[in-house]
């Protein structure tokens, strides 16, 4: 009986998650959210949930998913990788987007807790990555365009750009606790 109770909070969490990354409303139409109920069932299938260093960093890679959320804090002693190309909702057809949603909200889409990702050195090199919530507890080096870091996430370390160009294109609303620079 305790073990269906389990399962049952667990996937009631997984689908609050995953309502509070859809959002709703202009900002998140902006980014390609698709809130219609026929679309839950692709939602649940491309998502990733990570609980240890390594589901993340395999995750994070190419063969991840479109979408990173970690249900707990966690520590990856090496360099973690976000690469390769994703789609929003996971569907090709959608624009070339990639979400690390480190938090939890409540049916209301509050968040309710932050996730920290501690790792020595966060690279992006997935296009559009939106980093929303949380605390990523490192340096951040971004080599692909589109990098947003929403205004409730924070970065303890340093955030890089490999180049101008990539700066430009980028979206920092977010702490940056340590220097930001071109390198």
């Amino acid at each position: 009986m305790k073990a269906k109770f389990k399962v049952f909070l667990t996937l009631l969490l997984a689908v609050g998650l995953l309502v509070a990354c859809g959002g709703n409303g202009a900002e998140d139409a902006d980014k390609g959210a698709d809130t219609d109920a026929d679309t839950d069932a692709d939602v649940v299938a491309a998502a990733s949930f990570v609980g240890n260093a390594d589901e993340l960093i395999a995750t994070a890679g190419d063969n991840g998913a479109w979408i990173i959320i970690p249900t707990t804090d966690i520590s990856v002693d090496e360099e973690l990788v976000v690469s390769g190309t994703f789609h929003d909702q996971g569907d090709e057809a959608n624009d070339v987007y990639r979400k690390f949603a480190a938090y939890e909200t409540d049916e209301d889409q509050n968040i309710t807790a932050n996730r920290t990702i501690t790792t020595p050195r966060l690279v992006v090199q997935s296009e559009n990555l939106y980093f929303k919530g949380g605390t990523l507890d490192g340096d951040v080096y971004v080599e692909a365009d589109g990098f947003e870091l929403d205004e409730t996430a924070t970065i303890t370390g340093d955030l890089v750009f490999a180049n101008a160009d990539v700066e430009a294109s980028a979206t920092i609303t977010g702490t940056v606790e340590g220097e930001t620079s071109v390198e």
